[in-house]
């Protein structure tokens, strides 16, 4: 399978969105967002819970409508060209996308299947993603066995065997205990250095945010509240501010400061449900 480009046309970003709205009746999930995300870039998108992230995903990833205003991911049109869209991005939701009743290999061998992996290039993406993930000894264990952050590492292996030019993540840490989440996060540079992938996530994970993001966008009530590297936006409030003190100031909310399978599911579920 050879890997894809973006649109050579109209690739001046990874992502960029012009006045993308999405309407629930009178409500405004998601108000006139204007973002233009470069690539090979690690962003955030924060905000409590209601301000639009995840609805802005679910447009970027071609899963709903935008009800006005345009976005191109790749360099294609997210209405006009979803196919092509999907052909080129990685997805991880915040809810399990593992199956825990297979093995790490059965998997992957599931996700090469329906990304359209064959022959003899399979098997070894199949072994290279085992070895990203670093499940190699447990590669024929039950997923059902592993730790919140063994799962997460498969699920980031598996959304990038096809070799996607950009990946969406959804609260990728979620209910991950530090050592965990730091291991995801090293995996997540180490995507971005040697495949120069541009990665947006989703966080409420200050520490996260602060670590991994060039560049980061905070929203609120659907709008976009402000834009720019964890550094910058820190300086603006103070020269002793936190990304939580920023994360404060624009949004109005302060935040409050990992288990196994059954656990982990249960953490994403709740979490999903409260938006």
């Amino acid at each position: 399978m050879q890997r894809l480009t973006m649109n050579p046309a109209t690739s001046a970003y990874s992502i960029e969105t012009k006045a993308l709205t999405r309407k629930f009746g009178d409500f405004y999930a998601l108000d006139q967002l204007n973002l233009s995300i470069p690539h090979q870039c690690i962003f955030g998108l924060l905000g409590p819970n209601g301000a639009g992230k995840s609805t802005a995903i679910k447009i970027l990833t071609t899963l709903l409508d935008a009800s006005s205003g345009t976005a191109t991911v790749a360099g294609f049109d997210v209405a006009k060209q979803p196919v092509e869209v999907r052909r080129r991005i990685g997805y991880v939701p915040q809810m399990l996308s593992a199956d825990g009743a297979l093995t790490a290999t059965e998997n992957l061998s599931l996700s090469a299947s329906l990304y359209g992996l064959r022959g003899a290039g399979r098997a070894t993406r199949i072994q290279d993603a085992l070895e990203f993930a670093g499940l190699g000894a447990v590669a024929h264990n039950l997923v059902k066995t592993y730790s919140g952050g063994m799962i997460r590492r498969l699920e980031i292996a598996q959304a990038t065997m096809h070799q996607p030019q950009v990946m969406f993540l959804d609260e990728p840490t979620i209910g991950l205990d530090p050592v965990a989440r730091r291991t995801v996060w090293e995996r997540l540079l180490e995507l971005k250095a040697t495949t120069g992938m541009t990665i947006l996530l989703t966080t409420h994970d200050m520490e996260e945010a602060d670590y991994l993001c060039d560049q980061l966008a905070i929203l609120h009530q659907g709008k976009l509240a402000v834009v720019g590297s964890p550094a910058d936006l820190k300086q603006r409030i103070g020269a002793e501010a936190t990304l939580s003190d920023v994360f404060a100031a624009h949004s109005g909310v302060v935040l409050e400061h990992g288990g196994h399978y059954r656990e982990i599911r249960e953490t994403r579920s709740t979490a999903q449900r409260l938006g």
